[in-house]
């Protein structure tokens, strides 16, 4: 494949923009919204554009850059995220947003340790700094997936059977979520708020959301691989099991099989929108407001909750302080898009060597090294 030609893959703005939604709806204070499912299917979205970004590298010069992975990706997540957090803590320091900021809190945050804190510490007291959770669990596993990545191509491994790998470390995230629930009783443990926090949150207990969006990368892409298009009843199949993880209730199903279930049925759900994409099912992935919003949607994650936390101060009635909520979040990630995202796309392009320029879901340019 030419790394110069550009890349885009319809749909995916949309997809990130139901996902933030999903988990805007749940904060707002609707229990009955999943909203974890919304961070698998942002987690599932990650691991597939990010290994299918890995694939054309490869393809273009035969190696991994990790130099070239470490750096775009420092520049695409840590800007936005520290700015976030001093937004955070003057808001708190202003008495705009009640609560308290203590070092070691805040120190866990900076370095992506929030998840396990909250496990194994306490529940993390400056406010909107829990959700980071889910950041923690991403960087986690991308300080570690290029490196396996590398192994994978040293040993000149085919990319079905780096599929299988990765399904295997996915068994094996399973089987350990397992051995925590029955064998460990995980969800007896004590914790600072009612839900299971060590399986939830862990990095150890969640990675494979990532993976099974990086196993449909390798192995069966529908934009680098010839494929005939998925039957709608493979689409279907995958609509009736993510279903069924949300009409089974038991806690010991929730936080063992259901991650594993989510992720095996997206496969199909990604396949079906990304080959379909003028069909009525999908088209209003690309719409407008949905493109919007899936550009913005890293943004929207990291402030939306301490808005959400300010609206409530004003107003009891969940309508109003929805509205008001994602207005005022809209404008906040719209302006932050402006003054530290676009900057710090030119500055990815600028330290860039030997690269290629792709478009990506999000409408931004993504940097792809073409050589050491």
């Amino acid at each position: 494949m030419n790394s110069k030609r550009p890349f885009s893959i319809p749909c995916l703005d949309g997809i990130r923009a139901v996902s933030f939604l999903i988990v805007f709806i749940s904060h707002d204070g609707l229990p009955q919204i999943p909203g974890l499912f919304g961070v698998a299917v942002f987690f599932f979205l990650s691991g597939y554009l990010i290994t299918t970004l890995m694939r054309m590298e490869i393809a273009s010069s035969a190696t991994l850059s990790l130099k070239g992975f470490y750096l775009r990706r420092s520049f695409r997540i840590l800007p936005p995220f520290y700015f976030v957090i001093c937004f955070i803590l003057v808001l708190v320091a202003s008495g705009i947003l009640p609560g308290s900021c203590t070092e070691s809190d805040l120190l866990a945050s900076l370095f992506y340790l929030t998840n396990y804190w909250n496990i194994y510490v306490r529940m993390i007291t400056i406010p909107g700094f829990n959700i980071f959770w889910s950041l923690a669990v991403e960087e986690h596993f991308y300080l570690v997936f290029p490196l396996m990545i590398l192994v994978m191509l040293k040993l000149r491994l085919r990319l079905k059977t780096q599929a299988l790998i990765l399904l295997g470390v996915c068994a094996a995230v399973l089987a350990w979520r397992c051995v925590l629930v029955f064998s460990l009783h995980s969800l007896d443990m004590k914790f600072a708020v009612d839900m299971p926090l060590r399986t939830t949150f862990g990095t150890d207990t969640r990675i494979d959301s990532i993976l099974f969006g990086s196993v449909l990368a390798l192995w069966g892409n529908p934009i680098l691989d010839e494929r005939p298009k998925l039957h709608w009843a493979w689409t279907i199949a995958g609509v009736l099991l993510l279903l069924a993880t949300f009409v089974i209730r038991s806690p010991e199903f929730r936080e063992t099989f259901r991650y594993t279930l989510q992720g095996l049925a997206l496969m199909p759900l990604f396949i079906s929108a990304i080959q379909r994409p003028d069909h009525w099912a999908y088209r209003w992935l690309e719409s407008t407001p949905a493109k919007l919003v899936g550009v913005l949607s890293y943004i929207l994650y990291l402030v939306h909750f301490p808005i959400l936390m300010i609206a409530q101060r004003w107003s009891d009635n969940r309508l109003i302080v929805g509205v008001v909520a994602l207005s005022l979040s809209l404008a906040i990630a719209y302006g932050m898009h402006i003054l530290v995202e676009e900057p710090c796309a030119r500055l990815r392009r600028r330290f860039g060597s030997r690269t290629a320029e792709i478009i990506n879901p999000t409408g931004e340019v993504e940097v792809v090294p073409t050589g050491d």
